[in-house]
């Protein structure tokens, strides 16, 4: 939404519906050590009702991408911030600073990994949640607070008349995680951002989270980007999937297609190291060898390259000189890898997937 004279930038053409787009995000940050590129040119959209998930290793890039999309990387001075962000069809990394936090909280939210320090000690939680009512909404104390405890009782909080009134430490850790989502859905984002959600939760409440979340979606049709290094999580939830490594989307596509011919090494490595329960386990599981890259040095060419098995199928020493670009294969579904796709399609089928 331009002043008047000012030029606002079309909104990218083949978005189809997409309520979140991401154009060629990149976030680096400059340290005495070098720059380091958390992010390095990512894009993908998000419709109303999808859940999109982004998986990969710790320092591939996940959360950093989730808080450049909410503009919590601003104010970083050593931040450098580029590409395009656009919000129901306005641009946000170009957007003014109290343009992009009046949008935050009323059209997208966040579910931060860790609700104990995501949420302020010195606060009840209902405190909280009627200040983030507040600041969006015109009303008075006495309305919010009747909001905060219905947002508490609507994700299962027991008695929320009364637990309104207690303190973020007073809450188990599924109930902080309920909290924390009644906080996020306070206003009826139409995007809402879930960190690792279900983390340092035992599997019940994992459960009871993933449930929650997507009965919410339904009801207030939120478009939802689920971060997580848990595959089991992804293929319970997601529509689409984006696989992220080094700072980078190395494949992307729907969980499908992901799950059922991957087209990149990193994927099967993930998949590898996935524990199954629909099937006997005749072998250990298969974890991806090696360390995640540094961000500040980065291998060239691809820089999965010093972990993959593969690394000298493509001839000419490619895969260490020249860096992959994700390619279309076709129905949406993208690869960043310098082998063939009929060599991926026979590695898969013949080695892969038989092991899996």
């Amino acid at each position: 939404m331009g002043a008047p004279g000012e030029v606002v930038p079309a909104q990218p053409s083949g978005t189809d519906g997409a309520f979140l787009s991401v154009r060629d995000l990149r976030i680096h940050f400059k340290t005495d050590d070098g720059v380091v590129k958390s992010v390095d040119g990512v894009s993908f959209d998000v419709k109303p009702r999808e859940t999109l998930g982004v998986v990969g290793e710790s320092g591939s890039g996940k959360s950093v991408t989730s808080l450049g999309i909410l503009g919590l990387h601003r104010t970083a001075p050593n931040a450098v911030i580029s590409g395009e962000v656009w919000l129901d069809g306005e641009e946000l990394i170009g957007a003014d600073a109290d343009r992009v936090r009046a949008l935050r909280g009323q059209k997208m939210a966040m579910i931060f990994q860790d609700p104990l320090s995501a949420m302020h000690p010195y606060f009840t939680v209902g405190a909280q949640i009627v200040e983030a009512y507040r600041v969006h909404n015109k009303v008075s104390k006495k309305v919010a607070r009747t909001r905060a405890v219905e947002m508490l009782d609507r994700v299962g909080i027991p008695e929320p008349g009364k637990r309104v009134d207690s303190y973020p430490h007073e809450f188990s850790g599924g109930m902080r995680q309920r909290a924390m989502i009644a906080m996020a859905l306070v206003n009826n984002p139409q995007l809402l951002i879930a960190d690792e959600p279900t983390t340092a939760l035992d599997v019940t409440v994992q459960a009871q989270i993933l449930d929650l979340i997507r009965d919410l979606q339904k009801e207030f049709g939120s478009a939802v980007i689920m971060i997580t290094h848990d595959l089991g999580v992804v293929a319970e939830m997601a529509d689409k999937l984006l696989v992220m490594y080094g700072g980078r989307c190395i494949e992307r596509g729907t969980a499908d297609q992901v799950f059922s011919t991957p087209q990149h090494p990193y994927t099967w490595g993930l998949l590898g190291s996935m524990p199954r329960i629909d099937r006997e386990a005749t072998e250990r599981l298969i974890p991806v060898k090696g360390q995640p890259p540094s961000l500040i040095n980065v291998p060239s060419g691809c820089a999965f390259n010093p972990r993959c098995p593969y690394a000298d199928v493509p001839k000419d020493n490619v895969t260490r000189t020249t860096r992959p670009e994700l390619v279309d294969l076709g129905a949406g579904h993208f690869s960043a890898c310098h082998m063939s796709r009929d060599e991926r399609s026979r590695i898969w089928t013949e080695e892969i997937a038989p092991k899996l």
